[in-house]
């Protein structure tokens, strides 16, 4: 066994360091044959969305890159797991597979099988948490059963004690010699005409290298003023980590040991924390009610009378509501392939409570739209909007558009960068130009219902029949 290569399956896990089951494969003494398989027979609707793919091409890259300053090359095939597995088991003699886990309803039911299959074939099959804190099974209330709620889940958490493994006396790899791969061009995943991803390079350094940069860069710059500045899209306040996180470049763990080599930590640091914990309470969610992606957590909003409005859900989609500060979010997602989380919820509760549509309309835009697609994350975070989720928003919260705007966003910084047909409008109109004068809006250059739409829908009277939808509950 010593001298047979071992293969390494990267999936959501695509970087070197604190990485669990990498350093597993190092300490066999084996060669290791790192790959990756583009599944595109992953079950719609659930297919990697097209900013993720950008992602993936860049982050596959720079993880060859890595791969190869420490003797090894990224081997790259596309198909059915199954099939590509037996193919390189059998080209190269392997008998061993070392994975880390996936949480995602589909992806368990996939390893399953696989592991069934294969150990069955005197495989030797290891699984590994790569990307979480705790296992979904390990975070369990005093009857054994899920939490539901976010602050009961992260104080047992948080008493759990430090978080951060270490790898002791960790050893230099050795490398299978080079496998046939498939070249990452070939597989197409960055668009071409039109090129709509052309503004992602500006914001987003994919892989490895570019976590700890971005790691660092708040740490350093952000860190300390977070808790506030967090919510203001105008500010660059947010570690902007997400995507990152998601394509495992940088783990949880890596963030709670260098947020604790900053101790003590301050209310901001606590508050970066927290959503580390949100974003863990979403998979522990996922893993306990694997539905979650597709149908309410409370059940009672099955029956919930949503409307079927394709335009409405278009000039949405399009940030062509006539609310600003929702049209912003829209457009800052089309262009970076990310959105800022106040804008998030903004956005998502106007699609469900002011048009009202259904969450799972968002959800699936969102899939498509965002490098940081997650899907624990989009399913928990529009219920929880939508208010039919766990330890969800009470259904009578319904952002208004306006106010949220004139709070989180007074000198009109974000409407200004992401709607630039309304840049010369004052302050005071800027979150409602339809309330400024013609003469106001002459002066600013702004032909309501040309140039930028008029409202959608009015405010109040969407809010009213939300509401009545809502207690016929």
């Amino acid at each position: 066994m010593k001298n047979l290569p071992l293969i390494l399956w990267f999936r959501q896990d695509l970087r070197l360091q604190h990485h669990p089951t990498f350093e597993a494969a190092k300490a066999t003494g084996q060669p290791i044959l790192p790959l990756y398989i583009l599944d595109d027979d992953t079950p719609a609707p659930w297919k990697m969305g097209a900013a993720q793919r950008w992602w993936l091409y860049h982050s596959l890259h720079a993880l060859n890159k890595d791969l190869q300053a420490q003797g090894g090359n990224l081997i790259l095939r596309r198909g059915s797991p199954s099939q590509i597995l037996k193919n390189v088991l059998k080209e190269s003699g392997a008998q061993s597979i070392y994975w880390s886990r996936c949480y995602e309803p589909f992806a368990i039911a996939r390893d399953t099988e696989l592991k069934k299959e294969f150990i069955e074939q005197g495989i030797n099959i290891k699984s590994f948490n790569a990307s979480l804190l705790f296992e979904p099974w390990e975070i369990k209330n005093q009857q054994g059963h899920p939490y539901k709620i976010f602050t009961q889940f992260w104080k047992k958490c948080l008493a759990q004690g430090p978080r951060f493994p270490t790898f002791a006396n960790t050893t230099s790899p050795q490398f299978y010699p080079h496998l046939e791969s498939e070249a990452l061009t070939t597989w197409r995943l960055t668009p071409t005409h039109p090129n709509w991803a052309q503004g992602f390079s500006e914001l987003w350094q994919p892989g490895e290298a570019g976590a700890h940069q971005k790691l660092e860069d708040f740490c350093t710059d952000r860190l300390t003023t977070y808790k506030e500045a967090r919510n203001h899209p105008g500010k660059h306040g947010t570690s902007r980590l997400s995507p990152h996180l998601h394509f495992g470049e940088i783990s949880p763990h890596q963030l709670w040991h260098r947020l604790h080599q900053l101790s003590p930590l301050n209310s901001s640091a606590e508050s970066y924390l927290s959503e580390i914990g949100w974003r863990e309470f979403c998979y522990h969610l996922l893993y306990a009610f694997p539905l979650l992606p597709e149908r309410p957590f409370q059940e009672k909003f099955t029956t919930f009378q949503w409307q079927t409005d394709d335009k409405a859900l278009r000039l949405w989609q399009q940030g062509k509501t006539g609310y600003p500060i929702v049209d912003a979010g829209m457009r800052e997602l089309w262009q970076t392939g990310w959105m800022h989380n106040r804008v998030r919820m903004i956005v998502a509760s106007f699609l469900t409570k002011h048009l009202l549509l259904p969450w799972q309309e968002g959800e699936k835009w969102f899939w498509n739209t965002l490098v940081d697609a997650d899907m624990a994350n989009n399913a928990a975070n529009w219920q929880w909007v939508a208010g039919c989720g766990a330890d969800a928003a009470p259904y009578f919260r319904i952002f208004n558009p306006i106010l949220q705007g004139e709070k989180f966003d007074p000198q009109g910084v974000y409407i200004r960068r992401w709607v630039p047909e309304l840049k010369s409008l004052s302050n005071t109109f800027i979150h409602k130009p339809w309330q400024a004068s013609q003469a106001e809006l002459h002066q600013a250059n702004v032909i309501l219902g040309e140039t930028y739409p008029l409202p959608l829908v009015n405010h109040e009277m969407a809010r009213g029949l939300a509401l009545e939808r809502y207690r016929q509950l």
